[in-house]
C-alpha cells in the first residue's frame, strides 16, 4: 500500500511538473507577442553587475542606448529579442551576462479616436484592443456620428492606409471581420 501511494505521489509530481512547465512555456510566448514601440520604458539590468542597471525609454526612432552594449534596436521587436541583443553585445566586456528587460511602462502602445465620439484623445493599450472596444473607450459615438463611415488609419512602412469599419454590420453580428485588433498608432476616424 505504501509503494502504491509512492506511485501515485511521484505521479503527481510528474503531472505538476508537467502542467508548469506548458505554463511557463505558453506565458513565455504571450510576452514575446508584444513588439516594443517607442515611448515604452524598460528596465535593463545585469546580474552582478550594480553599474549596468538602468530604466530606458524606446527613443522615437525605435533605439534605446545601454552602457557597453550603445545602440540598440528596440521597437518591433519582444523583450525576450532585445534581451538577447543586450546578451550577446555584453559578451566581449562580460562573460556569460546574464541580462534581464522588464517593461515598466507600455507609453508607447497607444491608439487615437477622435471625431463624433464623447472623449476623443490618445488611449494607452494594455492588450489588444479592436474597433468596437477601442470607441467604447472613447466613450462612444455621438448622436451625429456616421456610424457606416468609420474608418481605421494605420501607417506601415511609410504608407498610409484606410480600412473601413461598418459600425451597423457589426452591431449587428455580420461581417465581423473588419472589428480589427489595433495596432500601436492607429487612427480610429469617426466622421
Amino acid at each position: 500500500q505504501k509503494k502504491a501511494m509512492k506511485n501515485i505521489v511521484r505521479l503527481l509530481f510528474a503531472l505538476l511538473a508537467f502542467a508548469g512547465s506548458n505554463s511557463f512555456a505558453a506565458s513565455e510566448s504571450v510576452t514575446d507577442q508584444y513588439m516594443l514601440q517607442p515611448g515604452d520604458v524598460l528596465a535593463v539590468s545585469v546580474w552582478k553587475e550594480e553599474d549596468l542597471y538602468k530604466e530606458v525609454i524606446v527613443r522615437p526612432d525605435g533605439r534605446i542606448s545601454f552602457p557597453l552594449v550603445g545602440e540598440a534596436q528596440a521597437a518591433g521587436n519582444s523583450v525576450e529579442a532585445l534581451r538577447k541583443t543586450i546578451a550577446e553585445r555584453l559578451e566581449k566586456y562580460i562573460p556569460d551576462p546574464v541580462v534581464t528587460v522588464s517593461v515598466r511602462q507600455l507609453l508607447g502602445n497607444k491608439f487615437y479616436v477622435i471625431g463624433k465620439v464623447n472623449r476623443p484623445g490618445d488611449f494607452q493599450a494594455l492588450r489588444n484592443v479592436d474597433v468596437m472596444q477601442a470607441l467604447s473607450t472613447a466613450g462612444g459615438t455621438s448622436t451625429y456620428a456616421s456610424l457606416n463611415k468609420i474608418k481605421v488609419l494605420r501607417r506601415e512602412n511609410g504608407k498610409l492606409t484606410a480600412i473601413p469599419f461598418r459600425y451597423g454590420d457589426v452591431e449587428k453580428g455580420e461581417d465581423l471581420e473588419q472589428n480589427i485588433i489595433l495596432k500601436a498608432g492607429d487612427v480610429v476616424v469617426v466622421p
